[in-house]
């Protein structure tokens, strides 16, 4: 009787304590996430001067909450897949939209071969189910435009800054581009 009795303990207590809690998101994680996003120079009324002007092609950024966990601001991050940026926007999240205010502080490669460079997103938004991506199915768009204050090109070609927009990455080998 003491076998079972133990036994019947022992298999309630590893049940108990297999149970898992529910990981949290974070509050950001409607923002957040990989797109796979093109580089296109554009004039002040926003038209395209020069698509994809570095020849890259399609690239991959990231959009991330910072250690705050806030809704109110969050990492854009190109991951070096194109100038080398990556810094905090404000982001007013039910809005789905992200800007700077001014030109901030790179925390991407191009602050380390450039040391106090600056760079500026503006008018960032995230469309919800609003792109469509390369297999034919809905995905999360994004646009926004962006500028380094150590850039000479826009002014030696005419252009005003660049639009960086895309679709939510979407891991399906028919998107990747």
């Amino acid at each position: 009787m003491k076998k079972i009795l133990f036994l019947i303990m022992t298999v309630g207590v590893f049940m108990t304590s297999c149970e898992k809690e529910k990981a949290g998101g974070t509050s950001t994680q409607k923002i957040a996430g990989e797109w796979s996003v093109t580089m296109d120079a554009v004039k002040a009324d926003g038209s395209v001067l020069y698509e994809d002007i570095f020849g890259i092609g399609h690239f991959n950024i990231l959009t991330y909450n910072t250690e705050k966990n806030v809704p109110t601001e969050m990492w854009v991050d190109d991951e070096d897949n194109s100038w080398g940026f990556k810094a905090i926007v404000n982001l007013d999240y039910n809005a789905a939209t992200f800007t700077t205010q001014d030109y901030v502080e790179n925390f991407g490669s191009d602050a380390e071969s450039t040391p106090g460079a600056k760079v500026k997103i503006i008018d960032g938004k995230v469309l919800y189910g609003a792109a469509i991506t390369p297999s034919g199915m809905p995905a999360d768009s994004i646009i926004f435009y962006v500028s380094f204050d150590d850039d000479d090109y826009p002014a030696a070609y005419g252009y005003e800054n660049y639009k960086i927009s895309g679709y939510r990455y979407t891991g399906f080998a028919n998107d990747d581009q």
